[in-house]
């Protein structure tokens, strides 16, 4: 799957940002919206001159709504930034190296800890803005296991993460592009009404079958179930199922 993606689109230097602070912050206001208005956020702050850990959490919390109203629900994501930049600013002194140093489960359990950023927000942060060898899983990552046959039922966050991890040499870099590229594919191939004829995951998709308790094994070819024909396990039936 890698390999069919890192052909299909190269390299992705995914993501985007001037410093790994600015990457923090889109990671947090990246939250259920798309990444342009991310990126109209970010420059209102740039304009500001506040990209940087101690101005941005010296803002009053009324100019920090406003300054990244484009990036949508301000007022929330307003107060996630500044839970966030209190820890960076009070424990650290805003050294954002120095606070995504250490053991990784310990950085990783301080992240989950501040209100407002679950998993994906925290190890994009570990991954994308401190370098730090964390698979980043999103609902792109979701929704192409599923449709190619990889993943069936509803599995945790730390499930699917544990399945890439286990099966991924530990490499920071690896997990940057793949994620990129999971991504890449998702908005322009794998989306909710698929566009699945020139998608360059065409024909590698596996049936599964069960493998111990929870577990899904691959066990041959088929294809993309989002709305294609496949072969019903175990029954012998072609049957169609939906996107």
């Amino acid at each position: 799957m890698y390999r069919a993606l890192d052909r299909f689109f190269g390299p992705l230097q995914w993501w985007p940002g001037d410093t790994p602070f600015e990457v923090a912050v889109g990671a947090i206001l990246t939250q259920n919206t798309n990444w342009a208005n991310v990126q109209k956020a970010i420059g209102r702050i740039k304009e500001r001159g506040a990209l940087s850990p101690v101005p941005l959490y010296g803002l009053d919390q009324a100019d920090l709504e406003e300054l990244i109203r484009p990036s949508g629900y301000y007022r929330v994501k307003a107060r996630r930034l500044k839970a966030f930049l209190e820890v960076l600013c009070e424990g650290f002194g805003g050294d954002l190296n120095a606070m995504l140093a250490g053991e990784l489960q310990d950085v990783r359990r301080r992240l989950l800890s501040i209100a407002g950023i679950g998993e994906e927000t925290a190890d994009s942060i570990l991954l994308y803005a401190g370098g730090r060898p964390v698979f980043v899983v999103d609902a792109y990552t979701r929704r192409i296991l599923e449709r190619h046959g990889m993943l069936e039922g509803r599995h945790s966050y730390g499930e699917i993460q544990r399945r890439f991890l286990e099966a991924l040499p530990p490499e920071a870099e690896l997990y940057n592009q793949y994620h990129a590229l999971i991504v890449e594919a998702g908005k322009r191939f794998c989306r909710k009404e698929p566009r699945c004829g020139q998608c360059p995951l065409q024909g590698i998709s596996k049936g599964v079958r069960r493998a111990g308790k929870g577990g899904l094994q691959a066990t041959g070819s088929q294809s993309c179930s989002s709305g294609k024909k496949f072969l019903k396990r175990g029954s012998g039936k072609n049957v169609t199922r939906s996107s």
